[in-house]
């Protein structure tokens, strides 16, 4: 979605907000980004012809997570849909990362530019917003075809980043790898503690994995899809036979900041919206990157820095995750 970044593409100097326009509806878009254990870490604050977009570290996951990289990766993901909404809605906009370096968590400020008609590739990403789910299971055993999967690629490099393809060798290094930093996360002190804050449920809880998200056992232990069920025994879950050979591809960035952990969380949501537009299914394979020494096994100095792994794939429609009020991430 160049069109709606800084630059040539942007919008310009920012705008009073046009009428019909409603920046809060923008807002509550941008709340159905992806997070990790759906912790939604975002705040935004309403300004003239813009949205100030803010890093909420009370909701960092410090055992996963403890330098909150992928935090504002999740952040990164709510700026992307943001912009969307604001494209869909007639508008392109401008995008300036950590405007004010006296407030850090103030990570993106995105300020209305021009109207203008949105496209009809804009308007397939934009109603895919609400129907983007994480899938936790099985796919069916199909190929994604070639020319889907380069749709995908297109969408990372778009918003700056590559998404590599596994083959047959590498795909089973990472699910290897993945197993691995499966069991170390396991075994980490407080793992267990910050995983039962996120998923055990409570009456009108608004935030976390439910439940009803959580999915069955892989019955071959061939993807280590992360267990949110582990702390809920109560759970009647199934065992089924995930895909043998799963389509897994790999996001990167050429650096490892703040800035580009922000870049891999746009490039992740204009992915993940693509591909649920071409009515693929996408999971997260997030723990080999939350372990350093296997990241680093990831990550080729010369090609960039991995920051997601994700299995893709076609599946059973997947459950919807809650999100918190607008009124709980709108500042005043």
């Amino acid at each position: 979605m160049t069109e709606t970044s800084t630059g040539p593409g942007g919008g310009g100097a920012p705008e009073p907000t046009a009428p019909g326009l409603s920046l809060a509806e923008c807002v509550l878009s941008a709340t159905a980004a992806p997070s990790l254990h759906n912790s939604q870490p975002w705040l935004f604050r309403i300004g003239a012809g813009r949205i100030d977009v803010y890093a909420d570290r009370s909701r960092q996951l410090e055992v996963l997570d403890p330098v909150g990289r992928e935090l504002l990766i999740s952040v990164g993901a709510a700026v992307f849909t943001l912009r969307l909404a604001l494209r869909r809605a007639g508008h392109l906009s401008d995008l300036h990362l950590f405007p004010d370096a006296s407030d850090p968590d103030l990570v993106a400020r995105v300020s209305v530019g021009r109207a203008t008609a949105p496209t009809p590739e804009v308007t397939a990403l934009a109603d895919a917003i609400a129907h983007r789910h994480t899938n936790r299971w099985p796919f069916v055993s199909a190929v994604v075809p070639a020319d889907v999967l380069a749709q995908l690629t297109t969408a990372a490099r778009l918003e700056g980043a590559t998404l590599t393809v596994a083959n047959a060798v590498s795909r089973n290094t990472i699910l290897g790898l993945s197993q691995v930093a499966d069991r170390r996360l396991r075994a980490k002190g407080g793992y267990r503690a910050e995983l039962a804050h996120w998923t055990v449920p409570h009456a009108g809880r608004r935030d976390g994995v439910p439940p009803t998200v959580v999915g069955p056992w892989d019955a071959l232990e061939t993807l280590p899809i992360r267990d949110f069920g582990l702390l809920q025994p109560q759970l009647d879950r199934m065992t089924e036979r995930f895909e043998p050979y799963p389509t897994i591809v790999v996001l990167i960035t050429p650096g490892d900041t703040e800035r580009h952990w922000l870049q891999a969380g746009q490039a992740l949501q204009c992915v993940l919206l693509k591909a649920t537009s071409l009515q693929l299914s996408t999971t997260p394979i997030s723990q080999p990157i939350e372990i350093p020494a296997i990241r680093e096994l990831l990550t080729d100095a010369g090609a960039g820095w991995a920051q997601m792994i994700m299995r893709i794939g076609y599946g059973r429609p997947a459950t919807t995750t809650p999100r918190r009020p607008i009124g709980e991430v709108l500042l005043s």
